[in-house]
């Protein structure tokens, strides 16, 4: 595969990455998936040697050592000095002479977006965490910090397992009102209380990370009609239609039809208590909204960011998209 315009494409989350090289022609000619992307709690270069890993094996399917164009849409990435510092790390590696490093968010966005279409609108992606960004044609964009509580963020599914413990805990010892999530959250690891559950995560018996497992735990529960799990479900609505609503009006999209993308995995996973909620709300604070969830890998948005970014012509970016909607499975 010769270098031309062929687009390393990397969308990298908190919990695994995938890759993709895209050929001139539009081909998916190399993929491989990685693990997560978190430079806070490795340093950039250790989160970089991760990054390559993948990138060497999608390349190496390729049959190439390198691409015209990388187009990496990453975790993390939430301050344009931390792109910019991204930038450097993956110019370093000589994967391509040109480097685009976008927060992951913009991959959604972009996913979402259709080829006939202006680059114009709002994504919110709910993951591990959350997010919000906002695009228009001329280039101006709308975005936050998100790099937790010290920038006014709430949700995700990290704080949504960690707001459904408190709810249980206090509940248990009667500092709170009664709710399910008392047995509920327990019983997911096989315990009987949550004096046992507090035990094993404060010990180590329950790994942190599977702290995740309990934000699906927190939908059935309130999905049964549990009063407090539904108020963190109502909650976490709120925060996604706050992000949107505040993008919408920075950008001056507030009067005008404009999409606003759903993405990362609570969201994409359409749970009908929170995705009802979420259209109520854009309904009554902005009307001409148009919510839509992206089930599309957002790889597709990072290999279509990258096609942007060397002019490639619509049917290049209309064969990528074909490839990724068309059901080919991941790696």
């Amino acid at each position: 595969m010769g270098v031309g315009t062929s687009v390393l494409a990397i969308d990298a989350g908190n919990s695994k990455t995938d890759v993709a090289v895209v050929a001139a022609d539009g081909r998916i000619v190399g993929t491989a998936r990685g693990g997560g992307f978190q430079p806070p709690q490795v340093g950039v270069e250790t989160a970089v040697d991760i990054l390559a890993e993948a990138v060497t094996r999608a390349l190496a399917e390729a049959g190439a050592d390198s691409v015209g164009h990388v187009s990496a849409c990453l975790a993390n990435a939430d301050l344009p000095v931390e792109e910019r510092e991204l930038a450097d790390a993956l110019h370093r590696r000589a994967w391509g002479p040109s480097v685009d490093v976008r927060n992951d968010t913009f991959a959604i966005l972009r996913a979402g977006l259709r080829e006939d279409a202006e680059p114009r609108g709002v994504a919110v992606v709910c993951g591990a965490g959350i997010n919000c960004v906002g695009m228009l044609p001329d280039g101006r964009t709308a975005r936050f910090p998100a790099i937790g509580r010290i920038s006014g963020d709430w949700g995700g599914g990290g704080a949504l397992a960690e707001e459904a413990l408190w709810h249980a805990a206090r509940a248990e010892d009667g500092r709170g009102p009664a709710t399910a999530l008392r047995e509920t959250l327990p019983a997911h690891f096989g315990l009987t209380s949550m004096y046992a559950l507090i035990e094993a995560l404060h010990l180590g018996r329950v790994a942190p990370v599977r702290r995740h497992e309990l934000t699906p735990v927190l939908f059935a529960t309130a999905a049964a009609g549990d009063a407090v799990a539904r108020s963190v479900v109502e909650r976490m609505a709120d925060e996604v239609v706050a992000m949107a609503t505040v993008a919408l009006d920075r950008l001056d999209l507030l009067d005008e039809e404009a999409p606003v993308l759903l993405g990362g995995s609570v969201l994409a996973a359409r749970h009908p208590q929170l995705d009802d909620r979420v259209r109520e709300l854009l309904a009554e604070r902005a009307p001409k909204a148009v919510p839509q969830v992206v089930a599309a890998r957002p790889v597709l948005g990072a290999a279509l960011l990258g096609l942007d970014q060397v002019a490639a012509p619509a049917e290049v970016h209309a064969r990528v998209r074909a490839h990724y909607e068309g059901g080919a499975s991941p790696n």
